[in-house]
C-alpha cells in the first residue's frame, strides 16, 4: 500500500519525526549527531527552510521545520538516504536504519507551533536523560537561552517574537504538565 500524500504549501510548519528500525538506536556516539546536524545544514542550504526546534534522542528525531519553497519530502529523503549511508558504512550495517518513511504533522497555528517546541525540547527530560532541557546539548533548546551568538541553523526569532524575552520561553517550556486521561495539559 503507498504512503498517502502529504499536504505541503509554502510556509507550512511541520513536527517532523523518525525513529530507528525496529526502535534501534540511530546514533551511537556524538560524531553520528555531529554528521546528522552537518547533513541538515547542508539539505537546508540546497532546500532552504526554517527549523524552529530539534532535538536528537538516541533511536528518534524530533524536527520542528516551516518550510519555504520545497516540500519537506524533497530534503528529509535526502537527509535520511544521507545518514543511513553514512551510518551504515561506519558501522557495517546493511539494510533499513530508519522505521518507515518520517511522520510529519502539520502545525497548523502558532500555539500547535509553541506546543510542539515545548514537547521537543522536553524530550530528553521525559527520557530521564537530563533534568534541564538547556543541559541537553543535542537540542536547539540552549539556542533559545543564547543570546550572544546567532546560530544559523535554528530559526529562534518566530517562537520567541511571542515572549518578551528568553527568560519567558523558558518559564513556558518548564511549565508543570498534568496529565489527564492520558493526554497532557498544562499546569
Amino acid at each position: 500500500m503507498a504512503n498517502p500524500k502529504r499536504i505541503w504549501f509554502p510556509h507550512a510548519s511541520y513536527h517532523i519525526t523518525a525513529r530507528g528500525n525496529r526502535k534501534a538506536d540511530i546514533f551511537y556516539d556524538y560524531h553520528d549527531r555531529y554528521y546528522y546536524l552537518e547533513l541538515l545544514a547542508q539539505n537546508k542550504q540546497s532546500y532552504p527552510f526554517h527549523l524552529h526546534a530539534y532535538c536528537l534522542m538516541t533511536n528518534h528525531v524530533h524536527l520542528l521545520i516551516e518550510t519555504i519553497d520545497h516540500p519537506p519530502g524533497i530534503f528529509m529523503k535526502e537527509l535520511h538516504s544521507n545518514y543511513a549511508m553514512y551510518f551504515n558504512k561506519k558501522y557495517d550495517y546493511a539494510g533499513h536504519l530508519f522505521q518507515g518513511p518520517y511522520k510529519a504533522d502539520l502545525q497548523d497555528d502558532v500555539n500547535a507551533m509553541l506546543q510542539v517546541s515545548r514537547y521537543i525540547h522536553l524530550n530528553p527530560c521525559r527520557a530521564n536523560l537530563t533534568h534541564s532541557p538547556e543541559d541537553y546539548r543535542w537540542s536547539s533548546y540552549p539556542h533559545y537561552m543564547s543570546t550572544n551568538s546567532p546560530n544559523t541553523l535554528v530559526t529562534t526569532s518566530k517562537l520567541l517574537s511571542y515572549f518578551k524575552n528568553p527568560a519567558e520561553y523558558d518559564w513556558f517550556v518548564k511549565l508543570p504538565i498534568k496529565t489527564t486521561s492520558g493526554h497532557p495539559e498544562i499546569g
